[in-house]
């Protein structure tokens, strides 16, 4: 019984820190007060203009992309590296399968023009 309570304590837990954390964020917001430039979008005092709910092209979104995913590829290839003594011959080709596969992507995307920035 008593791994239940556990899990029922964490539960209220979870729950209590979610809405404690948004009353407080509630309690302490800025609602309509101070100056008039306070709600607007960049609060530099300086007046918006034109559309400030603009879209941005779909090639930043494709650039973060491929950002996080040769980020992640970093740093899978340096703890391949620190453990490379112990992963013998094994180790090494799957690495190598590893980039490979990474650079079929990358090719693919180069041959589709999605690195030519428009």
């Amino acid at each position: 019984m008593t791994p239940l309570w556990y899990v029922v304590g964490f539960g209220v837990a979870g729950v209590s820190f979610v809405f404690l954390t948004i009353g407080a964020a509630w309690l302490i917001s800025h609602r309509t007060r101070g100056d008039q430039h306070k709600g607007l979008p960049y609060e530099s005092g300086i007046d918006t203009y034109g559309d400030t709910h603009g879209r941005f092209g779909l090639s930043f979104y494709i650039y973060a992309l491929l950002f996080v995913a040769f980020d992640i590829e970093v740093i899978f290839i340096y703890l391949w590296a620190i453990a490379f003594q112990d992963l013998l011959l094994g180790g090494f080709i799957s690495m190598l399968i590893f980039v490979a596969i990474l650079l079929l992507g990358l090719a693919y995307a180069w041959r589709k023009g999605v690195l030519n920035w428009r």
